[in-house]
């Protein structure tokens, strides 16, 4: 291996984020609606017969495959899916930020306009427990509540103390995790979904 070479290898190459092949990748979509005269939000109640995070509130979305071309095609592929619309009824989808999480995620987003009623949809009921909106007039005039989660360090039993500085009394780096809350009736949206919500609101405000 000479100078030249890795030049040119460096050249070729596009920045992306460390350790993305060890990552599961996610597309979800915002979706804009017009209801009763203003724009609206679309979440998702999640049905109770999903494996992972059942009866939770989210927006339409799930994991990039292999015949997705681009992470926003998956974004609105899983929204048809999801709500029992066809693809000509989101328009003007645009790529917003990306999240990774620390649980070996990463998160793609987009926004996009609906052209249609909520009455027009068609939830699946084997993902899609209910469908409602929110004004989006609401998240702008209203800050979620914080609370706050810690995770501990736990290394393996078989950690090899003796091979970084300070062995077992090691100063491990850790912080607590910001959760959001909104409240809206009776709905509760936290988690990965009011985080990206929330940023979304800082954006356009």
């Amino acid at each position: 291996m000479n100078f030249e070479s890795i030049l040119e290898k460096m050249k070729q190459h596009s920045p992306s984020v460390l350790g993305k092949n060890s990552v599961s990748e996610y597309s979800i979509l915002l979706p804009l609606i017009q209801k009763e005269g203003e724009l609206h939000l679309v979440f998702e109640v999640r049905s109770h017969k999903m494996r992972r995070q059942p009866g939770e509130i989210c927006f339409p979305g799930g994991k990039v495959d292999a015949e997705d071309d681009m992470e926003q095609d998956a974004a609105v592929r899983e929204a048809t899916e999801e709500l029992g619309v066809g693809a000509e009824h989101i328009t003007h989808v645009y790529p917003f930020d990306y999240l990774v999480s620390p649980f070996r995620m990463m998160v793609h987003t987009y926004v996009g306009f609906m052209n249609c009623e909520v009455t027009d949809m068609n939830p699946n009921p084997d993902e899609v427990e209910e469908v409602f909106t929110v004004p989006l007039a609401f998240f702008l005039e209203n800050e979620p509540k914080v609370h706050h989660v810690h995770f501990e360090v736990k290394p393996d039993e078989d950690f090899p103390y003796h091979l970084i500085p300070g062995g077992e009394n090691y100063k491990w780096q850790t912080r607590p995790v910001e959760e959001l809350f909104y409240f809206y009736e009776d709905k509760v949206i936290w988690g990965l979904t009011a985080k990206v919500l929330n940023h979304f609101i800082d954006m356009i405000r």
